[in-house]
């Protein structure tokens, strides 16, 4: 399974962790945005958020894998300041979606994305345990 790495004299960070360690078969999800099965976007960078977390979620199910498993997020927003200030309102929605589990994680702020109408884009690496 996963065991965060804690250097003993740092801060604990609130949300993620420094660094993950495991061992077993890797899960590399491309990035996912804010859009469902339909090619549908949620409205506004929370819910793009929890809807491409879902997809990311979705994507784990076929691996028999869940949140427990990921590793690493890697988080690209297109407003950088949007994100700032919504963090806040996403905490129940990771608490909905991921439980306590805080993997790895970098937020990114960029320009734009390939679909002109997300807003973030989400990378996930999960490690499933060796059976």
């Amino acid at each position: 399974m996963l065991t965060v790495l804690q250097p003993p004299n740092w801060p604990r960070p609130k949300g993620y962790a420094n660094a993950m360690m495991g061992t077993g078969t890797f899960v590399c999800v491309s990035g996912q945005i804010g859009w469902d099965e339909q090619g549908n976007f949620a409205h506004g960078l929370i819910a793009q958020t929890e809807q491409a977390l879902r997809n990311i979620l979705t994507i784990l199910a076929e691996a028999k894998a869940g949140p427990e498993h990921i590793a690493r997020l890697t988080w690209y927003v297109t407003d950088i300041n949007e994100y700032r200030e919504g963090a806040k309102s996403l905490a129940p929605i990771w608490r909905n979606l991921m439980g306590r589990n805080y993997p790895a994680m970098a937020v990114i702020g960029v320009s734009a994305l390939v679909e002109p109408l997300a807003c973030v884009e989400i990378e996930a690496i999960a490690v499933l345990p060796v059976a």
